[in-house]
């Protein structure tokens, strides 16, 4: 396209407006200064500013460089504010925006620096899945210059491409912060040859949590919710009225859920009332297993070895009984079924259950009480010491008679075991594997071994109506 004024057809000057003469000038000065870019002289700021307010009322010529045509105006339209803004006529290859140096935007004129701010805007609202906001955004940029979108791209590279090290962002010092938090979950010193999997995974991520946080609402278009009103301490004076599967629940919620769960308080709640004789040895204190564990009382919980006082361990047991037939071609096999039960209570007694598969457990469980009088019941006494459980005592306790007037006289024999409490493969303290189960001479106190061949582990079920606690 060729920028004289010769190609331009002048109008009579006694009829034409004054406004459409002032444009004129300014749209040749506009076409002669991007004639001097093309041919690599650099423009002025002001310059640039002027031609991209300029660029806001003026059609731009065709953009081809083999059919160059020559856009004529018309003395019938005075009136070109209400055209089309230029974002759709731009002049192909153009180099209407300015080069963006190496430390940022200080080239940008103010237009155009406008311009790249309502656009990052624009591309926030859309990231946001807030499209109206975001067209409007994006129409409001290209009107302020239609290539806006060349140097919000250019500015987004040179961005990345500086230094990380240069400046501190906000980003960087709300993520030390989240880690200067998540250090309290850290393992001491005195505990740096015992790491625990559980509080490392958990303190990496932490350390990804902003600085502030806050309650979001479910849905992104409803207001802030209400809990976020209240104080924090609030908070935690609730959650220490429920339990701690409702506590691990609730932080499961959202991040801000997650940190408040992590209070010291409301788990210090819970180690006082687990951790006591008979889950740890009497010679033991509980201050120093709460040291081993960096004094964070969550870890104590979660990692100590502890019997679960709110349920029944439950062992299913098989073996196959060979049977009697007429004909000798004819082998016929019993597989025979039969459960074990374990429950504790938190004063040290154990209550065994030995029951064929004619009591299912649905039966069991809500008889299974001291005062139960049945065949294959004993009640004992347990300990338990750095993940061994001891059961002593195992006394049977026979069904009395209906002639009788008493209990029948204790047996001769008193049974114990020894098992292993393990965590596997889902939730806490959750199984008992058998190490030994002996029969004990009451008499001389002599113990003998009884085969474990058909024994199998013990597997903790829930009750919600037993309490886990004294």
């Amino acid at each position: 396209m060729s920028a004289d004024s010769s190609d331009i057809p002048a109008p009579d000057p006694e009829h034409e407006p004054a406004e459409l003469a002032s444009f004129r000038e300014q749209w040749k000065a506009e076409l002669r200064q991007r004639r001097t870019a093309t041919s690599g002289i650099q423009t002025q700021p002001g310059a640039s500013a002027s031609a991209s307010t300029t660029a806001e009322r003026a059609v731009s010529p065709a953009r081809s460089d083999t059919s160059t045509k020559t856009a004529t105006i018309s003395n019938t339209h005075p009136a070109l504010r209400g055209l089309p803004r230029p974002a759709t006529h731009s002049i192909a290859g153009a180099p209407n925006v300015p080069v963006l140096a190496s430390h940022g935007q200080s080239h940008l004129s103010p237009t155009l620096a406008h311009a790249v701010e309502v656009y990052r805007n624009a591309v926030l609202h859309e990231q946001q899945s807030q499209l109206d906001e975001a067209l409007r955004l994006y129409r409001q940029a290209f009107r302020l210059d239609p290539n806006v979108d060349r140097a919000y791209f250019k500015e987004h590279e040179l961005s990345a491409a500086s230094p990380a090290g240069h400046k501190k962002t906000s980003c960087a010092t709300k993520i030390e912060s989240a880690t200067r938090g998540a250090q309290k979950l850290s393992v001491d010193k005195d505990d740096k040859d015992k790491p625990h999997v559980t509080s490392e995974f958990l303190a990496q991520v932490i350390k990804s949590f902003p600085e502030h946080l806050v309650f979001e609402p479910e849905d992104e278009k409803g207001g802030p919710p209400s809990v976020n009103l209240i104080p924090d301490e609030l908070l935690l004076k609730v959650l220490r009225t429920l339990d701690y599967t409702t506590v691990e629940r609730f932080a499961t919620v959202s991040r801000k859920a997650r940190m408040l769960s992590l209070d010291s308080a409301i788990w210090r709640d819970f180690v006082h009332l687990a951790y006591k004789p008979p889950q740890i040895p009497d010679d033991e204190s509980l201050t120093d297993i709460v040291k081993q564990y960096g004094s964070d009382y969550r870890r104590v919980y979660v990692e100590h070895p502890r019997l679960r006082l709110d349920g029944v361990y439950i062992a299913v047991c098989h073996y196959v009984r060979m049977g009697s037939s007429e004909n000798a071609w004819v082998n016929i096999t019993h597989l025979i079924t039969y459960h074990r039960y374990l429950r504790f209570f938190p004063n040290g007694q154990v209550l065994s259950l030995l029951a064929n598969e004619e009591w299912q457990p649905q039966i069991v469980i809500p008889m299974l009480k001291p005062t139960l009088r049945m065949k294959g019941f004993y009640i004992g006494d347990w300990s338990l010491s750095d993940g061994t459980v001891y059961i002593t005592n195992l006394t049977e306790k026979h069904p009395v008679p209906a002639h009788s007037t008493g209990e029948l006289q204790q047996g001769k024999y008193v049974f114990q075991m020894t098992l292993a409490l393990r965590s596997r493969p889902l939730g806490r303290w959750n199984k008992l594997d058998f190490i030994g189960y002996d029969s004990v001479n009451v008499e001389d106190g002599e113990a003998i071994s009884l085969p474990l061949k058909h024994e199998r582990s013990f597997w903790f079920s829930r009750v919600r109506s037993w309490a886990g606690y004294h």
